[in-house]
């Protein structure tokens, strides 16, 4: 089997093709390599001006050496081996949004740090537990997700309504879901001002 593409192989070809320097780079695109990039590998650390990093279409299996990105706010990583969202933390500070569709991943956890997240595709992943989707609540910002062909969303498939409401009903700041646009927020800030209001009616 062919050797997989380190990050290094994966930049210089990435520098001849575009003609920008990598440490230069605002915008960094390493997905698709034949062979595939199988590691996150040190070579990312020279990244530091890199505000958007494609690494989609690969074979990563985990996120890793992101800490020297200190500026990175999209990082795109649909379709490789991921399962699981460590080493996220590294771009807590920064992130904005994180495309991790077609992966591994079934458990969220460690996902609360990431403070400035406000869009999060991660459609075709194996979450399919509400105790998983909850740890969403805990992103002060996130307004916009894809969350369909998760076991969880599935179970839905039939009533896209309901899946909205459910989904909604546990991380309420959503505008967002699945690509439509979430309308409840007037009424829902109607009704907050009024302490038991509904107990009342």
């Amino acid at each position: 089997m062919a050797k997989a593409t380190t990050i290094k192989e994966a930049l210089a070809r990435w520098e001849e093709k575009s003609g920008q320097k990598a440490s230069e780079a605002k915008e960094v695109k390493l997905y698709g390599q034949v062979p595939p990039v199988e590691k996150m590998d040190g070579a990312l650390s020279t990244l530091v001006n890199c505000e958007k990093l494609s690494l989609s279409t690969n074979c990563i299996d985990r996120i890793a050496n992101l800490n020297n990105l200190k500026n990175l706010r999209i990082l795109s990583l649909g379709r490789n081996n991921i399962k699981n969202l460590n080493g996220l933390e590294a771009v807590a500070e920064t992130l904005e949004e994180l495309w991790i569709s077609y992966n591994l991943i079934e458990k969220l956890r460690g996902i609360r740090v990431m403070k400035k997240l406000k869009v999060l595709y991660m459609s075709n992943n194996l979450v399919k537990d509400w105790a998983e989707f909850v740890r969403l609540a805990e992103l002060p910002v996130l307004e916009e997700l894809v969350f369909v062909g998760n076991p969880l969303q599935e179970k839905f498939a039939a009533d896209q309504n309901s899946w909205i409401e459910e989904a909604t009903k546990r991380v309420p700041k959503l505008k967002k879901l699945d690509g439509t646009l979430v309308v409840k927020e007037e009424e829902e800030e109607g009704a907050e001002g009024v302490e038991g209001a509904e107990g009342g009616i």
